[in-house]
């Protein structure tokens, strides 16, 4: 009789798990930073504006949220806590590792830059949320989702230095931007991201201070739209 009972338990509860298991694979999201056509270095290079002005970057941090892959308009899977935090600084950062199904079929990839609003209500918390990253302001103005600094004589400030912190996500200064793009299934997805689109039209001369939710973060965060693409 155990003999029988073990067997219908295997039958029941455990042969069916086995069956419907589903098998999964590694899928890695590379991000490049790149200004036009060359591979962004920060702290130790120099890069050419249209107007032959010079530019430097120390800092480049943002963040990637909620990664999804769409297949005709249809999400056939999302990372659950899905948040990272890219850092020009470190080349390990800027790649994330994904563990989705073997068998689903996508045609596009969405993710967001920046922190959700629920999240940021919810208060500082950890891993790359933890506020020592240097990416979170304070319970009422939430999380930093883009942040870049550097040099540029075109800057009439203190050491020629701009910096743009943007970030915001109560109306009407919700930053959050949604990106989606087109793109073939592979194992490995590299993602430029070319901050000379970001940079194209802003008049360093004029515009070079950006440190809270406001409408010129609102206006510059619709700018990063055109920085992401797919790097085929």
């Amino acid at each position: 009789m155990k003999s029988l009972l073990s067997f219908l338990f295997f039958i029941l509860f455990i042969y069916p798990n086995l069956i419907f298991a589903q098998s999964v694979k590694l899928n890695k999201l590379i991000f490049e930073p790149v200004f036009g056509y060359s591979e962004l270095n920060l702290n130790d290079s120099f890069y050419r504006l249209k107007n032959d002005d010079s530019i430097q970057f120390q800092t480049l941090k943002f963040y990637i949220s909620k990664i999804e892959f769409i297949n005709n308009e249809e999400t056939v899977w999302k990372e659950n806590k899905s948040f990272h935090l890219m850092d020009g600084n470190d080349k390990k950062s800027l790649s994330i590792q994904l563990t989705i199904p073997t068998n689903i079929i996508y045609t596009s990839l969405k993710f967001n830059i920046g922190i959700d609003s629920i999240t940021n209500i919810s208060g500082a918390m950890g891993g790359d949320l933890d506020p020592t990253k240097g990416m979170y302001w304070t319970w009422q103005s939430g999380y930093i989702n883009f942040k870049i600094e550097g040099k540029s004589n075109l800057c009439k400030t203190r050491n020629n230095e701009f910096q743009f912190h943007i970030g915001g996500y109560q109306y009407p200064f919700n930053c959050l931007q949604i990106v989606k793009l087109n793109c073939k299934q592979s194992d490995q997805i590299k993602i430029n991201i070319d901050v000379s689109k970001f940079l194209d039209k802003v008049d360093l001369s004029k515009q070079n201070h950006i440190m809270s939710p406001s409408n010129e973060s609102v206006l510059l965060s619709n700018k990063l739209l055109n920085a992401f693409s797919i790097n085929k």
